[in-house]
Parts: C-alpha cells; structure tokens; sequence
C-alpha cells in the first residue's frame, strides 16, 4: 500500500490512532478544547509546507507559499460567500486556481536559475497581498468576514459530509477535517516521490544537465511541480479561511511564506514527512518560547542555527541518519 512495508505500515496505524483516538481523548480528559484549534492549524501548516517541500525536492527554493495560501482562501471565500458555492466545491476550486496561477507565473520563472526563482518567490506573498488590497471583489482591506460555515452534503439522501453549522462541537469537526486532509496530502506526496515522476525529479535535483542530456523535460516537470505544491498551499489556506469565518489580506504574510520553508529544513529535507515534523516543533516551539519574553527572537534563533548547523538534514536525520524520502 503506497510502497510502505509492513514496519512503515505499523508506524502509520499508531500515527492514525494517535491523531483521530489518543488526541481527542487526551483533550477530553484534559478540558483543554483550545488544543483542537492549535493541532488543526498545525495540520493545515503541515500541508502547505509540503508544498514547499515538494519544490525543495527539484532543486528550487521557494518563499512564495503564504501567496498561494492566500489566493486559495480568497478564491474559497468568494464562491461561497459571493456565489453560493458549498465549501467542499470551493476548496478543490481554491487549490486548483492557485495551481493555475503557479503555472502562469512558472512558465516565465521556473527557467530561470534558483537563485533568481528564489528571488521573485520571497515577492509573491506581498504582490498577493497588495492585489488583494486593490481588487473590488476581494472588499480592499476590510476582506471577507462572516464566511458560513461549511454545510453539510449528502447523495440521494444519504449524508458524506456534516453540516458543521448544526455541530455542538466544530472545533473536533475542523480537527478530524485538517487531519485527513494532511494525511491525504503526505500520502499523495509519498507517492509522487516514489513515482517515476518523483525518480525524474531526483534525478534533476542531483544534475539538471546530465538528466536533460537523457530526455528529460526539465521546464514541463518544474512547472507541474510547482502546480502541484502550489495546490497544497491553496487547499491549506482556503481551509484557514473556512476555520476563521473570514479573510484579509494581511492574513499570510513574508514571514509565513518563510516559516513554510523553515518547517521543511527542521523536519528534514530528505524526508517526506519532515515538513510535517518541522511545522509541530516550530509551532510548539515558539509558543513555548513566548515565556522568555524579549528574549523569545534570540533563543528562537539560536537554536535553529544550532539545528542547521549540527543536524542539517532535519530532526528525522536522528533517527534515520542521512536516510531520504522516508
């Protein structure tokens, strides 16, 4: 199943029960509902880091994620709030429309080298943000509010889908949804890297130039990638935007847009799931910090470049070693 062996499989089911049975019983025992928020929004950063992931793993550095991020929860908002569209269309709608807009602007870019790719991402997530601002649809800076909750759907009568409006408790809702959302994504990711299109990637990440001397379509693979990652960034944001019942522009910024990349180099870049990692222990991590106060930015600093520095393969690196798409 997705090429896992029965020791990989084995980790999965803990992983699953721990996160849809040993979570909500925790919390449950706990009292703390506020946790439900933090490990869903943990959930939607983990798939938005994939994305940047996924760029990493063709030699391209991208900055430009929070700017996808936005485009999807704009696009989500507006066909729901605008159109009437349910939020179960809006959301592959939203992932979709980001891709399109990564491809339109990776067709120019993408056959740039990565220095100068790198360059025109860490811009995207402000040129978003100032059209955001500019644009009649997307209501300038007062944004999107009173977003409905997404509402149940149902086949012949039968019900898929709640309706999160009638739910006593929606914070479980969106906690189990941004759950098998990221595990959707890390599946699909898994796949694609171990998929003759994930082999190609590698190969371009090792030597661009030896894998188009044997046939390889360099420009048409970068693109389909950057769709792809672009995908995850607009899926994560349109769920955001579902969860906070509204969106601005000032929603995801240049730092988020950095700390998507960050997520990638502390969980480890060599594995699949190292995004997903990173973006727990970032997250935990600096609320953590919080308690230092002034200091929080000095020892939050510190400490990644100590990670970078003795572990530049990621957190996972010390439990696999150098390992790679595990």
């Amino acid at each position: 199943m997705f090429g896992f062996t029965s020791k990989q499989l084995s980790g999965v089911a803990i992983f699953l029960f721990a996160i849809f049975i040993g979570v909500p019983l925790l919390i449950g025992l706990t009292g703390r509902w506020d946790f439900y928020f933090t490990l869903t929004s943990v959930a939607l950063l983990a798939i938005a880091s994939a994305g940047v992931w996924l760029t990493f793993y063709i030699g391209r550095i991208n900055i430009g994620q929070g700017a996808f991020a936005l485009i999807g929860a704009y696009v989500s908002a507006i066909l729901v709030v605008k159109v009437g569209w349910s939020f179960w269309i809006s959301l592959p709608a939203a992932g979709l429309f980001a891709a399109l807009v990564a491809v339109l602007i990776g067709l120019p870019i993408l056959r740039l080298r990565g220095v100068y790719f790198a360059m025109i991402t860490l811009v995207l997530t402000q040129v978003v943000t100032l059209t955001a601002l500019a644009l009649p649809i997307t209501n300038g800076a007062k944004g999107i509010s009173n977003i409905p909750l997404p509402s149940g759907v149902s086949i012949f009568g039968i019900p898929l889908l709640p309706d999160f409006a009638g739910m006593e408790n929606t914070k479980l809702a969106f906690y189990y949804t941004a759950c098998i959302l990221m595990i959707i994504t890390y599946a699909t990711l898994y796949r694609l890297v171990n998929s003759r299109l994930g082999h190609l990637c590698r190969s371009m990440q090792q030597n661009e130039e030896l894998a188009s001397s044997i046939g390889v379509n360099i420009s048409y693979i970068r693109i389909v990638i950057f769709a792809i990652s672009s995908f995850f960034g607009g899926i994560g944001g349109a769920m955001f935007g579902s969860i906070a019942q509204s969106v601005y522009p000032s929603s995801f910024q240049v730092a988020d847009s950095v700390n998507f990349m960050l997520n990638c180099f502390l969980g480890g870049l060599g594995f699949v799931f190292g995004p997903m990692l990173g973006t727990l222990v970032l997250y935990f991590g600096w609320d953590l910090l919080f308690e230092f106060g002034k200091y929080q930015m000095l020892i939050y600093s510190t400490v990644l470049i100590l990670i970078i520095r003795f572990l530049p393969n990621g957190l996972l690196s010390i439990r696999f070693g150098k390992g790679g798409d595990k």
